[in-house]
């Protein structure tokens, strides 16, 4: 069975995040959701290392809770997992803006972060990816920024949950900024390597003699074809050279490659 959320990714790629597709997406849900009323915030509260750790758990579940458990999992890089066009189990008991149904009536974020000081502040570019992520539903949905909030918000009894551990007030101003136009763009990766060196920006799907280059310096096989496998090499590299690891091949990924 299809689900009602499917227009999820085209409109998050149109306020310019990166989206990822996870398999099963269009028909992963526990129902049918309701008529969707707003966005709910969570941290997941796993684990420190790497981007999505915890993906596996949205999509599955916990021995204690059936998945999927949101419909939409962020990664510290700022790309948007698209869990599930259905109905998810993230909200519990509760109530916003006279809204109790959570799990049917709002969309849920996870977002990858410990909820603990090893993992504060969150990167600029995931906190970002946050508002616009949430900006993007709500505009979809024709829904002001009231209509988010945090799971610490919507949770009964009162202190049940503290997730996300940032201040809701600023964050709804954000997201109404965005909404109203207000907000500066969005941080774009140049186009080409600064002092004229040549190397455009790679990415997925891209097909080009550079992009064997790229393959052969992170010791892949060369096609030419930026695909899935060269990604995740690249985010790892990214990783272990303390970048960004949103798996795109910019200026600083390029001098990076060509240390030795």
């Amino acid at each position: 069975m299809i689900h009602a959320l499917t227009w999820m990714p085209a409109a998050l790629r149109d306020a310019g995040l990166k989206v990822a597709l996870v398999d099963g997406w269009e028909s992963r849900g526990a129902a049918a959701m309701g008529d969707v009323a707003g966005v709910m915030c969570h941290h997941t509260a796993g684990p420190r290392h790497s981007n999505m750790p915890s993906l596996d758990t949205l999509v599955g579940g916990r021995p204690d809770l059936r998945g999927p458990l949101a419909q939409i999992g962020l990664g510290r890089d700022g790309t948007c997992y698209t869990v599930a066009a259905g109905r998810c189990n993230h909200a519990g008991d509760g109530s916003w803006q006279g809204v109790a149904l959570g799990n049917s009536r709002f969309i849920g974020i996870e977002a990858e972060n410990t909820g603990l000081a090893d993992d504060w502040p969150w990167p600029a570019v995931q906190l970002d990816a946050y508002q616009r992520c949430v900006a993007a539903l709500l505009r979809h949905l024709d829904r002001p920024a009231a209509w988010c909030c945090a799971h610490k918000e919507y949770a009964l009894p009162k202190g049940r949950k503290r997730d996300p551990q940032f201040d809701m007030p600023a964050f709804r101003a954000a997201v109404a900024a965005i909404l109203d136009g207000s907000a500066p763009p969005a941080v774009l990766i140049p186009t080409c390597e600064p002092a004229g060196a040549g190397r455009p920006t790679l990415r997925r799907n891209d097909n080009d003699p550079l992009v064997g280059l790229l393959q052969q310096r992170l010791g892949l096989t060369q096609d030419d074809h930026f695909g899935p496998l060269t990604e995740a090499a690249v985010r790892s590299f990214q990783r272990n050279r303390l970048l960004v690891p949103d798996g795109i091949v910019g200026p600083k990924t390029w001098a990076a490659l060509d240390q030795p």
